[in-house]
């Protein structure tokens, strides 16, 4: 197949890195597999979670790359390094496919991104079996870092364990004590249920009933009328962008609110709030793992990326800027794109970047963990500004953030 044809539907953007000089394949001594480096994002463009990610996440890579050009400029070890991007429609099938091609016939050295987790443990299997490095950044199952762990692949942004810590543990403690959750039934949100119930029952709670919905889907009448049936305290819903949006669309027109019933959020972006209005979702607790506006750091880069998409970053578009430059600096101090040594680099590094505070990348099973972010959504007389909707209530450390390696076996 030819790589045009590899790539028809794709974006595809290559930024030269000066000419050979002190860096370069010329100067590497053959130290690279080929006369560029490819760096692919694979990810939703066009369904439930394109806005979360999507083609936003392309533009977030470029912006590392640019700011790795600047850093390094003709000392960069590599001349050439190219983007590309590719639409996996949120089903395991094509994205198992679609990497298997971006690392035979699309020179990828690594995928970066790749949200709804089935998706992405196909992808970290060919990760695995091609020894070319992925960079999870939008899928949160902890099968990923656990028992389905392998060497090439590691689990950048967040993870169902941090949410549900979180989210399900606060709210609880805070008086509701008992749950219905309402899942998308495939790994993600199976394994988000498994994380809050363990959460919530530790935090003196009970789950009493889990509800299974399609994914994707639009009508959740149903579904809420029958987790409200049992009179919970607290509905938790662990969808995520558009179906998350629809959902507590009809969670506010049901009367439930009105029955004492509050709804919590296992996973939500500022642009899920942007989406539905902030009135929507006034005083609702969630767990973050990065705000653009949490200080000034986060809203001069959020002002670059403004310039570039005209709308406020997600986590999801923080953490691949941050997995892209990650990537970027361990090449270079590799000197090589060799995934093994590529690895070694990574492997127990400690970071601050714009996306990382208290960061580490984890050796023992390929965890970055950090420090996240226990917010409340604020009411509309709050906002002063479009897309501030954000209050941080508590910043969870990184060490209470994450669990302590388990069941990885590299």
């Amino acid at each position: 197949m030819k790589r045009k044809e590899l790539l028809a539907g794709a974006v595809t953007a290559v930024l030269l890195l000066g000419a050979c000089g002190q860096g370069g394949p010329g100067a590497s001594g053959g130290k690279f597999t080929g006369d560029k480096l490819v760096l692919a994002v694979l990810n939703d463009q066009s369904g439930v979670y394109k806005d979360a990610s999507g083609p936003n996440s392309v533009t977030a890579v470029k912006m590392a790359v640019a700011d790795y050009r600047k850093k390094y400029g003709d000392k960069a070890v590599v001349d050439t390094i190219e983007v590309t991007s590719t639409d996996h429609q949120n089903k395991p099938d094509i994205a198992n496919t679609k990497a298997a091609e971006l690392y035979e016939r699309g020179g990828a050295d690594v995928i970066l991104d790749v949200p709804t987790s089935s998706a992405a443990l196909a992808v970290a299997t060919q990760a695995k079996n091609h020894k070319k490095l992925f960079l999870d950044v939008s899928a949160a199952t902890t099968a990923l870092t656990g028992e389905q762990c392998n060497k090439y692949t590691f689990q950048w942004a967040y993870n169902t364990y941090m949410l549900a810590h979180g989210t399900g543990t606060t709210v609880t403690k805070n008086g509701g004590a008992k749950w219905t959750i309402i899942y998308p039934d495939y790994e993600f949100g199976q394994n988000m249920t498994k994380s809050f119930t363990d959460a919530i029952t530790k935090a003196g709670g009970t789950v009493q009933n889990s509800i299974p919905t399609p994914f994707p889907n639009e009508n959740f009448a149903t579904f809420l009328t029958k987790a409200g049936s049992t009179r919970p305290d607290v509905i938790g819903t662990m969808h995520a962008g558009g179906d998350l949006i629809n959902l507590v669309k009809q969670f506010n027109d049901s009367g439930l609110k009105e029955k004492g019933i509050e709804l919590a959020v296992g996973l939500m972006l500022i642009t899920d709030i942007h989406s539905l209005g902030v009135d929507q979702f006034a005083g609702t607790m969630f767990t973050d793992a990065w705000y653009w506006n949490m200080d000034a750091e986060s809203r001069a880069w959020a002002d670059r990326f403004r310039a570039e998409t005209r709308t406020r970053p997600t986590f999801e578009h923080a953490g691949n800027y941050s997995a892209a430059l990650q990537y970027l600096e361990a090449v270079q101090a590799a000197g090589t794109d060799d995934a093994d040594a590529v690895v070694g680099e990574l492997e127990g590094k400690k970071v601050e970047d714009v996306f990382l505070r208290n960061g580490e990348i984890r050796a023992a099973d390929h965890s970055v963990v950090h420090d996240a972010y226990l917010v409340r959504v604020k009411k509309p007389s709050e906002v002063t500004e479009d897309w501030d909707y954000e209050e941080i209530v508590t910043t969870i450390p990184a060490a209470e953030a994450f669990a302590p390696a388990s069941g990885c076996s590299m």
